[in-house]
C-alpha cells in the first residue's frame, strides 16, 4: 500500500513518510495520537510493537503507548488475546489496515468505499470495535497503531491520512529507542555537516570542496560519525542520523 510523493517522502516501507518535527520524548507522541484519535472519532488509541523478532514461536505484541487509563492493562491484554496472533501473522505479508466490530451490534466499524483495501476480522470477541494500522520498519520497528471506539465511520481519505501518520508515529518511536542506545558521545558539527552533504548525494571530493577541507579529513569525519552511530557503513550512518534527527 503506497501513498503519493506529494504527501510524503519514501522511507522504504511501502508507505511514504511526511517530514515533520521529531519527537524528543514519548510524551511528544501523545498530542499527535490524540489528534489522530479525534480525526477518527475514536475513544482511545494504543501503539503495539512486535517483540521477540528472530525467535521462532516467541513473537508477541507489546503495548508501548495507550490512553485507556486505569483499564489500560486489561484492555491491552484483551486485544492481544483476541487478535494478537492474527496481527503478528498479518504484518508479515500485508500492510492493509485491519478492522473489527465490537460484540454489541451497535458497535460497528464502517469503511464505505474503502472496504476492498482493508482486512476485516469477523470473529473477534471484544466489546469495542477498532482499526489497526500496520507499520513495518524492520526487525525492531514493526507494529500497529490502533484506534478503538464503539463505532467508527471511516472514509477512504481518512484511512490513508491516518495510515501515513501511524507510520510517522512508529518512526518517531523507533528513533527514540535508538537515541537511548546511541553512545553518550554526540556528533560534532563537522560530522553532522559531512553526513548531511553525504546524505544529499555528494561524494567526499565535493564535500571537501564545499567545506574547505581535505578529502582525508572529510573521510575521517564520516568514519568517526559512523562509529559513533554504531553503523557498519556510511549509508547506514546516514539513515540512522536521519532517524535520530541529526540531519534531514
Amino acid at each position: 500500500m503506497g501513498y503519493s510523493r506529494e504527501q510524503a517522502a519514501d522511507v522504504g516501507t511501502g508507505f511514504q513518510y511526511v517530514r515533520v518535527a521529531r519527537a524528543s520524548s514519548r510524551s511528544d507522541l501523545f498530542p499527535k495520537l490524540v489528534s489522530m484519535q479525534k480525526n477518527l472519532n475514536a475513544r482511545n488509541f494504543a501503539v503495539f510493537r512486535v517483540a521477540g523478532v528472530g525467535m521462532p514461536n516467541k513473537r508477541k505484541l507489546v503495548c508501548e503507548l495507550e490512553n485507556w487509563g486505569s483499564a489500560g492493562i486489561e484492555n491491552g491484554n484483551m486485544l492481544i488475546e483476541a487478535c494478537g496472533e492474527i496481527l503478528i501473522e498479518h504484518i508479515d505479508f500485508s500492510l492493509l489496515p485491519i478492522v473489527w466490530n465490537g460484540t454489541d451490534l451497535a458497535n460497528r466499524v464502517d469503511t464505505n468505499e474503502f472496504a476492498p483495501m482493508i482486512r476485516r476480522l469477523e470473529s473477534v470477541s471484544m466489546p469495542f470495535g477498532g482499526i489497526a494500522f500496520p507499520v513495518r520498519l524492520g526487525a525492531t520497528g514493526n507494529g500497529y497503531v490502533a484506534f478503538l471506539s464503539n463505532s467508527l465511520d471511516l472514509a477512504s481519505d481518512v484511512i490513508v491520512d491516518q495510515h501515513v501518520r501511524s507510520c510517522q508515529i512508529m518512526v518517531d518511536l523507533l528513533a527514540l529507542e535508538e537515541k537511548r542506545a546511541v553512545p553518550s558521545e554526540t556528533l560534532s558539527e563537522r560530522e553532522i555537516a559531512c553526513l548531511q552533504l553525504a546524505g544529499d548525494g555528494q561524494i567526499s571530493e565535493e564535500i571537501a570542496d564545499k567545506l574547505g577541507l581535505s578529502v582525508h579529513t572529510v573521510n575521517a569525519y564520516l568514519g568517526s560519525a559512523t562509529i559513533k552511530l554504531d553503523s557498519v557503513n556510511r549509508i547506514q550512518a546516514i539513515a540512522k542520523a536521519i532517524r535520530l534527527g541529526y540531519i534531514h
